[in-house]
């Protein structure tokens, strides 16, 4: 035995939090386990017509892409080696689910200083802002994403009621240029991506008419 293995290294799938003015990276998250499927749907973005003229050939803007998939998270090989993993036995899953749920908490650090300016009488107070979420699924798939639906079904617990096997459902939004900008460090991410799908798409080469059992078409 060697211990050489021909199984290819298998990337994760995850979650990336920046400064949205930096571009720093504040926190990557690792899908313990990348899911067998992930869904996603675009609605194209076309000019309404109007009662003269009729433009349904012209796009306004990138497609609103919607992305989602379930994910899991399980505690129970970590317990199976408790003097190595003293964070599993302690609490379970609760870290790794607290990551996740973070990126759609306000900083408490901010909620404070906000509530300090409304007792002193500020009129106007900025609301938090939030990192800045990328979706990364290959070095093909790195998106600038808001999170719109996310569920935890915890299955599992230990003897204190902690946690040790989830199911997560997360549903993102794809954030394109329209709400980004070109000038936007999440604007230009973005942008690299949609060049992606123009260069992978020359990739793919041309059916013949044939194929499709014409001969012309005019």
């Amino acid at each position: 035995m060697t211990g050489y293995s021909q199984s290819p290294k298998v990337l994760k799938g995850g979650l990336i939090l920046i400064d949205p003015e930096s571009g720093a990276v504040q926190r990557v998250i690792a899908l313990q386990y990348n899911p067998d499927m992930l869904t996603r749907s675009l609605q194209p973005q076309g000019v309404g017509g109007t009662a003269t003229q009729s433009e349904p050939l012209r796009l306004k803007g990138p497609p609103v892409e919607t992305i989602k998939l379930d994910a899991e998270i399980d505690a129970t090989d970590q317990l199976a080696f408790p003097e190595q993993n003293s964070s599993a036995v302690e609490v379970g899953i609760h870290p790794q689910l607290a990551a996740l749920e973070t990126i759609v908490y306000p900083d408490s650090g901010a909620l404070i200083r906000n509530n300090t300016l409304a007792m002193a009488g500020t009129l106007e107070i900025v609301p938090v802002q939030a990192p800045l979420s990328l979706f990364v699924w290959s070095r093909e798939r790195v998106l600038p994403v808001r999170i719109t639906d996310f569920s935890i079904v915890e299955e599992a617990f230990d003897v204190n009621l902690n946690p040790i096997r989830a199911r997560i459902n997360l549903g993102m939004r794809v954030l394109n240029i329209n709400d980004l900008g070109f000038g936007d460090k999440g604007g230009h991410l973005y942008m690299v991506y949609h060049q992606n799908r123009e260069r992978l798409a020359a990739k793919a080469s041309s059916a013949a008419l044939a194929s499709l059992g014409l001969s012309s078409l005019f």
